[in-house]
């Protein structure tokens, strides 16, 4: 159901369309632009990496400054295992290159992913994503993919050492926010060490601080053997990227030769804007956006207590009794200046997501709407 909003331009958490109304943007741009729009530093590196050059060669061809800074300040975000970096051009084609990439090092075929997925909308993500009325139309898919259910210790069993990769958004998003518990993850973490199967965690939603922490995967104590990077990562720019031991990346480099490769991946401008995103990241208080989200939620649930609402970090998502209920808040927050959205495969609820360093001013804007709207 689109907005129909004309964008005449954007700045900070605000969207001001061509009849001069301005919109508060709680999602974000759905989780991309993480420190709203229109911030000096990422267009100063529009500007310094454009005035020097643009595409000159696919990725990895020639050396780059603009892409071996970002790969160096990525992962030195990064625990010390996840020590590489291999740049596409979205999170799908990400998960795509992950899908191959399990294959290839495992040299097994098989994989597993969860109820409630998605991640993505090509056809290997599709295949991995849960929604069958999404993917019917698109049969047959890429074989081989069976899904268990989040948080379910049983479904476990089903990681044998016929798995070559299991594939799980940190926190699933289009599912609604759903958080796993740290013993399913510790145990699941566990399992693939044990059946040598990779551990493929999605963070394209859920990373780069959406969550309080600078990755997903430090709320439960474990480590992907590949992470999966998209949405945020260029600072309003497309870019998507794999972050995994050198010694799994390199299944790329031989038999056969160029295993995974992408003419505009790691294109010098994403680069150099993702780059300054992560000096924006650096410099926040992931603690204030806990506590931002946290209080976000405890105003949501008081305004309507027949709200479920499920939150970590700024990434909360509002259970209301329909999909007509969820329809109605979500347009008259529009008519009343506040954009938020629908989840795809959750139409019940409705997802808030606000830039990482929105105000708490902005904050008070948010809940005097929805009170409104209520």
């Amino acid at each position: 159901m689109p907005f129909f909003i004309e964008v005449e331009k954007a700045d900070g958490s605000y969207i001001f369309d061509k009849n001069g109304n301005k919109y508060l943007d709680a999602i974000s741009g759905i989780g991309v632009s993480n420190f709203g729009h229109n911030q000096s530093s990422i267009l100063e590196a529009i500007e310094r990496q454009s005035s020097k050059h643009l595409h000159v060669m696919v990725y990895g061809e020639f050396g780059q400054e603009s892409q071996t800074t970002f790969s160096k300040n990525l992962t030195q975000l990064c625990p010390k295992e996840l020590d590489t970096v291999y740049f596409v051009n979205s999170g799908a084609e990400a998960i795509d290159a992950a899908l191959k990439l399990v294959k290839k090092h495992t040299g097994r075929q098989q994989v597993i992913s969860f109820v409630g997925a998605y991640h993505g909308n090509t056809h290997g993500p599709m295949s991995l994503s849960y929604n069958a009325k999404k993917k019917d139309p698109f049969r047959p898919l890429v074989p081989g993919v069976s899904f268990i259910r989040l948080n379910n210790h049983e479904d476990l069993e089903k990681i044998t050492h016929q798995t070559a990769g299991v594939f799980l958004e940190t926190i699933q998003g289009d599912a609604g926010v759903r958080i796993p518990t740290v013993s399913f993850m510790k145990a699941l973490r566990e399992r693939c060490t044990a059946t040598g199967s990779l551990l493929v965690l999605d963070e394209i939603q859920c990373g780069l601080g959406r969550t309080g922490k600078t990755h997903a995967f430090e709320h439960f104590g474990i480590v992907p053997d590949i992470l999966v990077l998209g949405k945020a990562l260029g600072g309003g720019l497309p870019i998507g990227g794999l972050v995994a031991p050198r010694s799994i990346l390199q299944s790329f480099e031989t038999a056969p030769m160029l295993g995974h490769i992408t003419t505009f991946g790691g294109h010098p401008l994403p680069c150099a804007t993702g780059n300054a995103a992560l000096e924006l990241l650096k410099q926040t208080d992931l603690s204030e956006v806990d506590k931002k989200g946290r209080y976000l939620a405890e105003h949501i649930q008081a305004a309507n207590p027949a709200w479920s609402v499920r939150q970590i970090g700024l990434f909360l998502a509002v259970d209301c009794s329909s999909v007509d209920e969820a329809n109605s808040v979500i347009l008259k927050a529009k008519e009343a200046g506040l954009i938020l959205f629908w989840f795809l495969s959750h139409p019940d609820s409705f997802r808030i997501a606000p830039p990482l360093n929105i105000s708490w001013e902005e904050l008070e804007e948010i809940i005097t709407i929805l009170k409104k709207v209520v």
